[in-house]
C-alpha cells in the first residue's frame, strides 16, 4: 500500500522509501510521524510525548506534530497500514490481553530491495 502524496513538507520530516518503508518520520531518527501524532489524539500532552522521545526536542516534536495535522490523510492511511501489517501479524486475531512483540517490517534496518521473478 502506497501511501498518499505529502502536500505541505516540514523541514524536520523525512519520506525516504528506505527509511521504515516510506512512512515519515523524525530526521535523524527512526521514530515514525504516525506515532507521534497517535500518542498526541489519544490525549498525550506534548510534554509527555517529549519525556518518551527526549532525543527529539521540542521543534523536531512540534514540527512532526504540525505535518501530520497538514498532511492528515498521509498520517491516517499510514496508520491504516501499521493497522493491517498488525493484523496481518496476529493472524487476524482479536484476542485481548498482553500481546507478544511484533516485528514490523517498519522496524527493518533498510536492507537490498527484493529480487524479482521475471
Amino acid at each position: 500500500m502506497t501511501l498518499p502524496i505529502v502536500l505541505v513538507p516540514h523541514p524536520h520530516v523525512r519520506v525516504d522509501p528506505k527509511v521504515l518503508s516510506g512512512s515519515p518520520h523524525v530526521a535523524g531518527s527512526r521514530v515514525p510521524v504516525r506515532r507521534l501524532y497517535a500518542f498526541f489524539a489519544g490525549g498525550s500532552r506534548v510534554e509527555t510525548i517529549l519525556k518518551r522521545y527526549p532525543q527529539l526536542g521540542p521543534a523536531k516534536v512540534f514540527d512532526a506534530l504540525a505535518f501530520a495535522l497538514d498532511n492528515l490523510e498521509v498520517i491516517e492511511a499510514d496508520l491504516a497500514r501499521e493497522r493491517a501489517l498488525l493484523e496481518q501479524a496476529e493472524g487476524g486475531s482479536k484476542a485481548t490481553g498482553p500481546k507478544a512483540q511484533i516485528s514490523l517490517p517498519f522496524d527493518a534496518p533498510a536492507a537490498k530491495p527484493p529480487k524479482t521473478r521475471g
